[in-house]
């Protein structure tokens, strides 16, 4: 047991912890969802991380992306949050992947993973994502957010919720994005996530979270069978 993770304790155990150091996941997007979920597993001490962005940031992104700054406009994401996680935890294992996810390169990034985190800003990336750890045996941990709204999913392997849910998916908008509304939506992911590595059962296996942050109101509503 690491003195950096002592506060983990008894919220977690010994056991868990020792299952989160031990334990794999890709996160899929570095941006405003995506950094926030490295943060919190890096801190939380899962031991090994595979981070994924073929994007660099811009003066857009500095509103709500917590690994974007003034000093690193242009640079890209991926490697942002690698250096991230290096000056929290230099202990963590942490491979960046400055690519976007494709039908070519999502089942090899899945490679000696134990799960999947989706913060990606894109229906088809999603869907891709989706075959792809369906292949792979993997369960993806869903968010998605815009403006004070967000929603969360537990999707096991072979579910196809993400195609049911985006099935009807609507034409490409203008992105609206505040700053709290990834944060918030980061850490119900990252706590899924935590839940599903450390073996326990989550209450939105098969079910979404929605919520708006500006009228202070969550739903959950079932999917599948």
């Amino acid at each position: 047991m690491r003195e950096r993770h002592i506060r983990n304790i008894p919220a977690l155990s010994e056991e868990d912890m020792d299952k989160l150091a031990e334990s794999h996941v890709l996160i899929a997007g570095c941006g405003g969802l995506g950094g926030n979920i490295i943060e919190n597993l890096a801190r939380v001490g899962v031991g090994k991380l595979t981070v994924v962005d073929g994007d660099t940031f811009t003066d857009s992104n500095l509103n709500r992306q917590i690994l974007s700054t003034s000093d690193n406009l242009g640079c890209l994401k991926a490697e942002a949050a690698a250096a991230r996680v290096n000056s929290i935890d230099p202990e963590i294992e942490v491979r960046p992947v400055c690519e976007f996810i494709t039908k070519e390169n999502a089942v090899t990034l899945m490679t000696g993973v134990d799960l999947v985190v989706d913060a990606l800003d894109s229906v088809e990336a999603r869907l891709i994502l989706e075959d792809a750890a369906e292949e792979a045996g993997l369960t993806i941990i869903h968010g998605a957010i815009r403006g004070w709204d967000l929603q969360a999913m537990v999707v096991p392997p072979g579910s196809r919720l993400l195609h049911e849910l985006y099935y009807q998916a609507p034409p490409k908008t203008i992105s609206t994005s505040l700053s709290f509304t990834p944060a918030a939506c980061a850490s119900i992911e990252s706590a899924l996530a935590v839940r599903c590595l450390c073996g326990r059962a989550t209450p939105l296996d098969g079910k979404l979270l929605t919520g708006s942050l500006k009228e202070m109101d969550f739903d959950i509503i079932q999917f599948g069978d």
